[in-house]
């Protein structure tokens, strides 16, 4: 991947950390540089000894960074010094604005092909953060998209993560592993602690207490130690890049059958969760004020700490989500906190409690202001809790809760539900809102941070919150979107007409301020097929489209085509390839909805026979396979890196190999056993688009056909049809198939021309 430093002088993403070389001035001073230094060889390897560095640590909550030619004392062929107060700071060490580009969910290459020699940076140059903490993570993401990241992959969103200056991640990879330890001591059965567990891609919302137990067979013991050794790996790596690992803890969420091995505990059944059978949800939870909650969170966190080492006093900790407490009442509320919060500090006596404050929205009407202010208050002190406010950009919570009543918290940007890949954003508003918080609340807003729940495309999102999180003003969107281009397209004479569509596409389709369709925009196609109740849905399912795609994605779509034909170097850069697919993607989305619509307006048509039916859904049919097609020329969007990543945790075993596949594939299409959460997680992914899609809307359509014929057409008998492709789909033991062929602009241009009347010129 490529990156040109802004403002007139080239510089490395990595920044600061490319200064590997302590000088002795910055040998005496804490903290160790090894990590960047690494950092540095691995992505930059031709100017690991290009920069010069001092880690100089200072009283100041924030981080800081200065960017100077290197003087006198500097040695080797050193071209920049950087001083910084932290190693978080050496990492993001860079000029502001400077970025590094990652196509197709963030995913992180070489850079090395900067000049031989950097230009100087002339007056020295300091930036600091505006806040303590940038976060990033939802406890979801561990499920939408890194289930089956090898260290190799985690090592390129780690490293993604630290250039951008994020020092606050969370780190539940292996969790599972340190629960069979404690669930052990306290008595459970190995067949007790895994019929408990989910099934890979849901972890999350067995962590949650959602859900219990793992459709498709059970959790095996090999994953859960194979995730623990990943984590052994994991810890260690962020600790050097300089981030604080926001730790698990014991939840109490626990099997069933403890309640029979402590008939008295305060064990009570929680609530069912998105109409799973029970045999799958009502969670049994042992309440905080028990002493076996205690007893057990001391357990869990010396066990942890002896497997990674004292290396974070924070620890996630949610226990109401999308679950409601079993009573409103405060005393209650305040008991559950405060001895939830008791039973951290008896495990850790620095310990600090982070939740998600997703329950403070999603379930409103349960916590009202009064119940939320006795279940903080539980809670000593200010800096002994951090709050996420999860959803800051469209329903911030803080605003309605007075800042929290004081406690720390965080503004968050939620993005891309169940890891969806449409596009969407509000630029201004992540530019704006987070300083317009801190100003109101400048005593307890500690952090500003990602909270995605998929990393799947809009990375101009994640980009400009966390380069935000370094400037005092809001940043300007114009200047920003062309030096990002530029960096992005690293390449002589950039067109004029590739900046212009991503300046086009920010002051539009990333201008999205209804707050009732934000975080995702799904398109139809990977809905199961009906006659009503696709289009323009709000909530979990969002398809409102906010933005008119003829003015917006077929003149982007035309510029980056344009652009092809004044650079043709332009045409091999990896992320230009990336968006130009991408964009095109979006323009078939969207066009689905207009032939679908006309379908649906035809088959309603009491005058239109069967053959009118048969015409119609043609292009509809048409479409899905061209989008196919399209996503098949770029290795970002295919299904089987996702069915693949898998199966490779099988060690060879094929039952196990099936396993797994089952479960990747039923997130991703029923999502539960009988289609509980059915298309939340959808992708469109070839080999998806290409099998699963079509075989559903020509099963819709055959039917459209046959009740046309007999004035039958019946919503449950589609619903059940839908379910029964689905099962056969998910069930399919085939792996990942196919690769990327041919070249991504021919089609491109062909596809254009096809769904938007436009052309360009034959390919030189």
């Amino acid at each position: 991947m490529r990156v040109i430093g802004g403002t007139g002088f080239v510089v490395l993403a990595l920044g600061a950390a490319a200064a590997a070389h302590v000088s002795e001035r910055g040998a005496t001073q804490t903290g160790s540089l090894d990590g960047l230094y690494s950092l540095v060889k691995r992505r930059i390897p031709s100017h690991s000894d290009s920069f010069h560095f001092d880690l100089v640590p200072d009283d100041g909550a924030l981080d800081t960074f200065t960017l100077s030619d290197v003087d006198s004392y500097g040695q080797g062929n050193a071209h920049i010094n950087i001083q910084c107060s932290l190693v978080s700071a050496c990492a993001r060490g860079t000029l502001l604005n400077t970025v590094v580009s990652t196509s197709g969910g963030l995913v992180l290459g070489s850079i090395d092909d900067l000049p031989d020699k950097l230009p100087s940076i002339g007056a020295p140059v300091t930036h600091s953060s505006l806040v303590k903490y940038r976060y990033f993570f939802n406890t979801v993401t561990f499920s939408y998209t890194t289930t089956f990241y090898t260290f190799q992959d985690w090592e390129l969103l780690l490293d993604w993560m630290a250039l951008r200056g994020v020092n606050l991640p969370l780190a539940w990879v292996g969790y599972e592993y340190i629960l069979v330890q404690v669930f052990r001591e306290a008595g459970l059965s190995d067949s007790n602690i895994y019929n408990f567990f989910s099934g890979p891609p849901f972890q999350a919302f067995n962590r949650f207490g959602n859900i219990q137990g793992s459709w498709g067979g059970e959790l095996s013991i090999q994953w859960v130690e194979d995730q623990f050794e990943l984590q052994k790996q994991l810890i260690p790596r962020m600790v050097e890049l300089g981030m604080t690992p926001v730790m698990p803890s014991f939840t109490g969420f626990v099997p069933p059958a403890l309640s029979e091995l402590h008939p008295n505990a305060a064990i009570i059944v929680g609530g069912q969760w998105e109409n799973f059978p029970s045999a799958y949800t009502n969670v049994s939870f042992l309440e905080p004020f028990d002493p076996l909650f205690s007893t057990l969170q001391k357990s869990f966190i010396s066990k942890q700490a002896a497997a990674y080492g004292n290396v974070s006093h924070i620890y996630t900790l949610d226990q109401y989500n999308e679950n409601n407490p079993s009573s409103n009442n405060a005393s209650y509320l305040q008991s559950i906190s405060s001895n939830t919060f008791a039973s951290l500090r008896a495990a850790d006596p620095d310990a600090v409690w982070m939740m998600q404050g997703w329950m403070f929205f999603s379930s409103q009407a349960f916590w009202t202001t009064d119940l939320v202010q006795a279940y903080l208050g539980g809670v000593p002190g200010n800096d002994s809790l951090i709050i996420l406010d999860l959803y800051s950009e469209a329903q911030p919570q803080w605003e309605r809760l007075d800042a929290y009543y004081g406690k720390n918290w965080i503004w968050c940007q939620l993005h891309d539900y169940g890891g969806n890949m449409g596009f969407e954003g509000n630029l201004v508003n992540i530019t704006e809102a987070p300083l317009n918080a801190l100003a109101a609340a400048r005593s307890s807003m500690v952090g500003m941070g990602l909270t995605p729940e998929g990393l799947e495309g809009n990375e101009i999102v994640y980009d400009i919150l966390l380069d935000q999180a370094w400037s005092s003003t809001p940043i300007d969107q114009t200047s920003y979107i062309s030096s990002w281009v530029s960096r992005r397209y690293n390449v002589d004479n950039l067109p004029q007409a590739a900046v212009d569509a991503w300046q086009l596409l920010a002051s539009t389709v990333y201008n999205n301020q209804n707050p009732s369709a934000q975080a995702t925009v799904k398109s139809i196609l990977e809905l199961a097929p009906a006659l009503t109740g696709l289009v323009n849905r709000t909530g979990h399912h969002p398809t409102l489209l906010f933005y008119d795609t003829n003015t917006t994605i077929v003149p982007a779509l035309q510029m980056l085509i344009n652009a092809t034909q004044e650079s043709q170097e332009l045409r091999t850069i990896p992320e230009f390839q990336y968006d130009l697919v991408d964009v095109t993607r979006q323009l078939l989305a969207n066009r689905f909805i207009d032939i679908y619509e006309n379908l649906v307006h035809v088959y309603n048509s009491s005058s239109t026979d069967v053959t009118a039916v048969e015409l119609a859904a043609r292009p509809l049919l048409g479409l899905i396979q061209d989008l196919d097609r399209l996503l098949s020329m770029n290795s970002h969007f295919l299904l089987s890196n996702w069915l693949d990543a898998a199966r490779s945790w099988s060690h060879g075993n094929e039952t196990y190999a099936a396993y797994l596949e089952y479960t990747a594939r039923n997130q991703i299409t029923l999502w539960g056993p009988t289609g509980q959460i059915n298309d939340y997680a959808s992708k469109q992914w070839s080999g998806l688009v290409g099998g699963y899609y079509p075989a559903r809307w020509q099963a819709f359509v055959k039917y459209l056909v046959e009740s046309k014929q007999n004035s039958s057409y019946d919503a449950a008998t589609v619903a059940k049809m839908m379910l029964s492709i689905g099962e056969e789909w998910d069930n399919r033991n085939a792996g990942g198939s196919g690769g990327t062929t041919g070249d991504p602009l021919e089609i491109v241009r062909a596809l254009a021309a096809d769904y938007t009347g436009l052309s360009g010129s034959p390919a030189e």
